[in-house]
């Protein structure tokens, strides 16, 4: 079995050359390999919202925020696969929670909006 390291370089290399199904299968497998490791749950998200699995997307992009509350990328991350919903309060939200972070702020992980 592959360690979690070349399984993510893998994943990265399918994604950039467009196979976006085997890529989100290993990014899948790093997350049960790792289930607390953000890259992992990020990419997965950003890779499932590249192949229109925007539902998969946005479960991958809550566990990323999960992860690491005060990364600017995952909220903006996750205000765009709302946008792709439809979802624009919980786009704004998190967009929000993204400038906070943009300007030096923290998340407070239980008041937290966009979710």
């Amino acid at each position: 079995m592959q360690d979690l390291a070349e399984l993510m370089d893998d994943a990265s290399g399918e994604l950039a050359i467009g196979e976006l199904e085997s890529a989100a299968a290993k990014y899948r497998l790093a997350t049960q390999l790792a289930p607390d490791h953000f890259p992992a749950w990020h990419a997965l998200g950003m890779c499932l919202m590249r192949n229109g699995d925007l539902k998969g997307a946005l479960g991958a992009a809550l566990m990323a925020t999960d992860l690491a509350p005060n990364d600017l990328l995952a909220w903006t991350s996750l205000s765009q696969i709302h946008v792709k919903m439809g979802n624009i309060p919980e786009a704004e939200a998190a967009k929000g929670n993204a400038r906070i972070l943009s300007l030096g702020g923290r998340v407070n992980r239980d008041a937290a909006p966009g979710q």
